[in-house]
């Protein structure tokens, strides 16, 4: 494992959370990654946490089992904030994702902010997008973009995209993120971390875009340049089509 590799505590609410999607959300914490702590917390005596038993052993996620002590209050949601504290002061981990769609997470994500590290939420897009718990996060996946692929496996072609809302963010990251150049160039890593900053459930999936790239390119409004030597490393640089002009 690579010294820069962040060692990321997966905690999953199992009452909010889909295992249809769960080989893909391990997929994609690999990609941000090494997913060190893998646990599931739940009533694993109720039908719908057992049917996670297979999904549990294969991608080897140990279950926290808690029997729900009252109707109104839910045991597996405090036991999964007293574990992400305990492996917070633990120092042994850079960054948390917490599977759910639940706003009750809220407070849960600012406190592990507030100690430097990053936390990565996936949930539901209609049950999440409308909680506190999106903006909380520094990154938010919805588990439906987890679905989107194609026959080979990546995300489906894009269309032309106009969305004015998203044309302006772009742009404006575009700007922000520009070189002292005068010429309007932009790294395109860079402009995705400034987006990322100001929404975190921003995805170029959202637009049936498997990348950022392809989403800036889909727009038609930007022209996109590679640097680098050929054969070797390269980085992506953006700049505005008006820019250009």
């Amino acid at each position: 494992m690579a010294n820069d590799t962040k060692r990321l505590a997966v905690l999953i609410d199992a009452e909010n959370a889909q295992l249809s999607v769960i080989d893909n959300l391990m997929e994609e914490i690999a990609n941000l990654g090494s997913a060190t702590v893998k646990r599931i917390y739940g009533d694993f005596k109720e039908s719908r946490a057992a049917k996670w038993n297979d999904k549990l052993l294969e991608h080897s996620i140990q279950p926290i089992h808690q029997l729900r002590n009252t109707r109104t209050k839910n045991a597996s949601d405090i036991a999964l904030v007293i574990d992400a504290m305990d492996l917070l002061h633990s120092g042994k981990i850079d960054g948390f994702c917490l599977v759910s769609s639940d706003s009750d997470f809220t407070g849960l994500a600012r406190r592990i902010r507030e100690d430097g590290l990053m936390v990565y939420g996936f949930g539901e897009e209609g049950k999440a997008a409308k909680t506190s718990f999106v903006p909380a996060c520094d990154r938010f996946i919805y588990v439906e973009n987890l679905k989107k692929r194609d026959g080979n496996g990546g995300a489906p072609k894009p269309k032309r995209i106009s969305d004015p809302g998203l044309i302006r963010l772009l742009q404006n990251a575009v700007r922000d993120a520009a070189d002292d150049s005068g010429e309007g160039w932009a790294s395109l890593g860079q402009v995705g971390q400034l987006i990322y900053k100001l929404q975190p459930d921003f995805d170029p999936r959202n637009y049936d875009c498997g990348k950022l790239n392809e989403l800036v390119e889909a727009t038609g409004r930007f022209e996109l340049q590679r640097r680098g030597r050929e054969g070797g490393a390269q980085s992506l640089y953006v700049r505005s089509k008006r820019q250009a002009k």
